[in-house]
């Protein structure tokens, strides 16, 4: 899976693939809504901003162009 690391607690937030995010830090996991609150798993304290960013739409930035060569 692609994430985020968190720049000050390590913590990794991925998408789960559900439309959730999981979050894993020092070998323990949590689920995680896209607004922070807490669905499962040991690890119940996430970053609610960073679960945001992670499970937020993808939108295409008009100013990187995805075709090569064009």
């Amino acid at each position: 899976m692609n994430g985020i690391v968190h720049p000050f607690t390590g913590a990794l937030h991925e998408q789960d693939g559900k439309g959730n995010i999981q979050v894993t830090l020092d070998g323990t996991v949590g689920i995680f809504g896209t607004d922070g609150h807490w669905i499962s798993g040991e690890l119940r304290e996430c970053d609610p901003q960073l679960c945001g960013w992670v499970g937020g739409p993808q939108i295409a930035n008009h100013r990187v162009n995805s075709q090569q060569g064009v």
